[in-house]
């Protein structure tokens, strides 16, 4: 096999978009957080990188995507610090694509995968959470959680992959079709967050006091930088620049696009007014919903899809609001509802030509199996990331701590956490960041600060 300089050049710029998409994902969040918060959200997407790119090339990426130790599980520590991962062509799904991509951008286009995932979680948890104690979880959960699940659904030899069907792997008949990350990425994050509501508890002053985003331009530059993101995400999870990634692209385009329309219309419809950040939650869960899909169904059916994505993650935010649980930022309702109704979706549009695998049709093309092989892939999965999420949140709050005091919550996570502001001013009164004056932080907090900020603390 020949390395392809044109497939390089590609999935060398889908890399680069799904990195693009975390920073994006940082804007989104902190957008919607109060304007004492926005710095710490923003950092929490931002540090991910870091943590999860050094673990990745360290351990995770053997773990995820070496050579299967048994039953489809976990791969083998054969490219421990990247050892034989280089620029030769092929890879572990080198036999799948035969594209002539080189092996160490198989890697680094996984990394960004592994990159995103445990940063959406941080979305359930805004506003409360402690930086050190943060990091730590990021840590484990990237290794116990994340790279166990992306070798089940993308490795070649995973139980859940794919590609199953093939002689290398284990011979249990499932194949979750899951393109781009429905299962291994959106339930898995969506689900963890409900572990992590139920853990860290509600914020001070929810249901009582006004939460309201603080910044709406900033939560639709963030749903924009995502979006571009996502066409890296779906058509680069192709392998190359092939007519799967042309479908993949497509449908991400016309599934986010229907789905904020669709949420657009139904929050003008039952809550009187179309929302600007209903329009960019919507675009979102389209391309959460698109994701497992976006290889795999013609354009009509991308339509259904983000249809069905918006109207349905839409209600599940109402519900959640309803019933007063604390997933600050909706990841539950956008990305666990998303991704699960994608995954689902995927095994009743599933088109065998737009894929060519043999086996990829679903029920709308009389094959019924991979509609319940996604249903499986969606239950043992969200099991599975629930329980490791919750004892892992429940080791680290009773041994260290997860959420800060109560006195640091009121005066926000910025200061609190990181010593900073993300808007300033000159004189102490004076209105910032949407017309909210806090009070300046106590005295033994000032002690604290860094000398430079100790003499003059305005107000935020």
């Amino acid at each position: 096999m020949e390395l392809d300089s044109g497939n390089i050049a590609w999935m060398l710029t889908a890399s680069a978009l799904v990195l693009f998409m975390t920073p994006g994902l940082g804007f989104f969040y902190g957008g919607l957080t109060r304007n004492k918060n926005v710095l710490s959200t923003i950092m929490q997407s931002f540090i991910t990188t870091g943590v999860v790119a050094i673990l990745w090339c360290v351990v995770g990426y053997s773990l995820a995507f070496g050579p299967d130790q048994g039953k489809g599980l976990i791969g083998n520590f054969d490219w421990v610090g990247l050892k034989n991962v280089g620029a030769e062509p092929g890879g572990p799904n080198g036999a799948v694509y035969g594209l002539g991509i080189p092996h160490l951008l198989f890697m680094s286009f996984q990394m960004m995968f592994a990159i995103i995932t445990p940063a959406l979680i941080t979305g359930a948890f805004a506003e409360r959470a402690k930086f050190g104690p943060f990091l730590i979880f990021t840590a484990l959960w990237s290794l116990l959680v994340y790279v166990p699940v992306a070798h089940w659904v993308f490795a070649y030899d995973g139980w859940l992959s794919a590609f199953s069907t093939n002689a290398n792997a284990p011979d249990i008949g499932l194949n979750s079709l899951d393109f781009a990350g429905g299962l291994a990425i959106h339930v898995n994050a969506g689900v963890a967050a409900i572990a992590a509501v139920i853990v860290f508890g509600k914020r001070k002053g929810y249901g009582k006091e006004p939460m309201e985003p603080h910044d709406v331009t900033m939560v639709v530059l963030g749903a924009a930088i995502l979006w571009v993101g996502w066409f890296g995400f779906n058509a680069g999870s192709a392998g190359g620049a092939t007519p799967q990634a042309v479908y993949a692209f497509v449908n991400t385009a016309v599934a986010a696009a229907t789905a904020g329309l669709a949420w657009t219309l139904a929050s003008w419809q039952f809550g009187g007014k179309p929302s600007v950040v209903g329009v960019a939650a919507g675009a979102v869960a389209g391309l959460v919903a698109i994701t497992p899909a976006s290889g795999y169904v013609m354009p009509m059916e991308a339509i259904a899809i983000g249809a069905v994505a918006g109207v349905l993650c839409y209600g599940a935010v109402r519900l959640r609001a309803k019933i007063g649980f604390d997933d600050s930022l909706d990841v539950v309702g956008v990305h666990g509802v998303g991704g699960m109704w994608g995954a689902l979706a995927t095994g009743i549009f599933a088109n065998k030509a737009v894929s060519g695998l043999a086996y990829a049709d679903g029920i709308l093309q009389g094959d019924w199996h991979r509609f319940t092989d996604a249903a499986i892939g969606v239950v043992v999965i969200g099991a599975y990331s629930f329980i490791i999420t919750f004892v892992l949140l429940k080791v680290l709050d009773m041994t260290i701590g997860i959420r800060v005091s109560e006195e640091e919550e009121e005066l926000g996570l910025d200061v609190t956490q990181h010593g900073e502001r993300a808007y300033t001013s000159d004189e102490a009164g004076v209105p910032l960041g949407g017309g909210t004056i806090l009070p300046a932080p106590p005295a033994t907090y000032a002690a604290s600060l860094p000398k430079q900020q100790q003499a003059a603390r305005p107000t935020v």
